[in-house]
C-alpha cells in the first residue's frame, strides 16, 4: 500500500529529517568533544573535583543526554531509509497510512496513531 504523501510533502519531510540528522549529529559531536562515549565518561570520572558524587551525576546526564540523541538519531536515520525504500508513511503494524500531520510534527513516527496508541497502552 503506497503512501497518500504528495511529492511536495514529501519532499517537506524529506528536508525535515535531513535537517534533524544534521542537528542531532552537531549536537552529538559537541557534547560528546570528539570522543566516543566510553572515552567521555572516563574523561568526566577523571576530572580532578573533590565532589564525586558531583561528577557521578554529572557523568550520569552526560550519558542520559547522549543515549536519547543517539536513539532519535537512530530514529530519523531509519525514517530516510524508509522514505529511499518506499515504506515511509506507512504504518509498520497495520501497513496503514500515517497522516501527513503526524509526520509533520513526528516525521520519524512508524505508526499510524491507533497502533500507537495501542503500542503505548500495552507497555503500560
Amino acid at each position: 500500500m503506497g503512501t497518500l504523501l504528495k511529492a511536495g510533502q514529501r519532499a517537506q519531510l524529506e528536508a525535515d529529517l535531513l535537517q534533524r540528522r544534521a542537528q542531532i549529529e552537531t549536537r552529538l559531536a559537541e557534547h560528546r568533544g570528539g570522543l566516543t562515549r566510553a572515552e567521555r565518561a572516563q574523561e568526566l570520572l577523571e576530572q580532578e573535583s573533590d565532589n564525586a558524587p558531583e561528577r557521578e551525576n554529572e557523568l550520569g546526564l552526560d550519558m542520559a543526554i547522549i543515549d536519547i540523541e543517539a536513539r532519535e538519531l537512530a530514529a530519523v536515520k531509519l525514517a530516510l531509509a524508509r522514505l529511499r525504500d518506499g515504506e515511509y508513511g506507512i504504518c509498520v503494524d497495520c501497513d496503514g497510512r500515517i497522516p501527513f500531520g503526524r509526520l509533520q510534527v513526528e516525521p520519524w513516527a512508524l505508526r499510524c496513531v491507533k497502533c500507537e496508541g495501542a503500542r503505548e497502552a500495552a507497555a503500560r
